[in-house]
């Protein structure tokens, strides 16, 4: 490829990229439920916008392109949620989900006092649940997303990282 994949904070200027990647990326788990209205299908891109306004968002970039984002941000009851975790199909199962959920985890820990990390997954999402176990997610229970998907709920605590997947 010539060039590493890097890692970083989101900027505003970012917006665009992720919405363009986050529809991309989403269209594999939309297919597997038979369901195209899934929330990362249905966002605007203003909502994109305001989360890596106010969330923490982490993009990949292979050169100026993003090639990958996750948003986390600290809920009521003092857990970090994660969540739209994304890579481009053409680089998936290179690490770099592992490299952003590691990231927004340091960043969701050291800089908001996240003690644990919770996310979700499509009952059928194997390769996501697989993920997410291998970087020492377990799942927790269920829950049903507001476009009626069964959703797997994972959590791990704060200093919890696995090995690199």
């Amino acid at each position: 490829m010539g060039m590493s994949v890097t890692i970083s904070a989101a900027t505003e200027q970012d917006a665009e990229q992720i919405f363009r990647l986050q529809y991309l990326c989403f269209q594999s788990e939309a297919a597997l439920y038979g369901n195209y209205r899934i929330a990362p299908l249905i966002q605007s891109l203003d909502s994109v916008r305001a989360e890596v306004a106010a969330d923490c968002v982490f993009v990949a970039r292979l050169g100026e392109e993003v090639v990958g984002s996750v948003r986390g941000h600290v809920s009521e009851d003092g857990a970090a949620a994660i969540g739209k975790l994304c890579v481009h199909p053409r680089l998936q199962g290179h690490g770099i989900g592992a490299r952003l959920l590691r990231a927004a985890e340091a960043a969701l820990t050291e800089q908001r006092g996240a003690r644990r990390f919770r996310l979700e997954a499509g009952h059928r999402s194997e390769g996501n649940l697989r993920l997410y176990r291998k970087v020492g997610y377990a799942t927790v229970g269920t829950s049903q997303g507001a476009d009626g998907v069964p959703m797997i709920v994972l959590e791990k605590e704060a200093g919890a990282f696995a090995a690199t997947a």
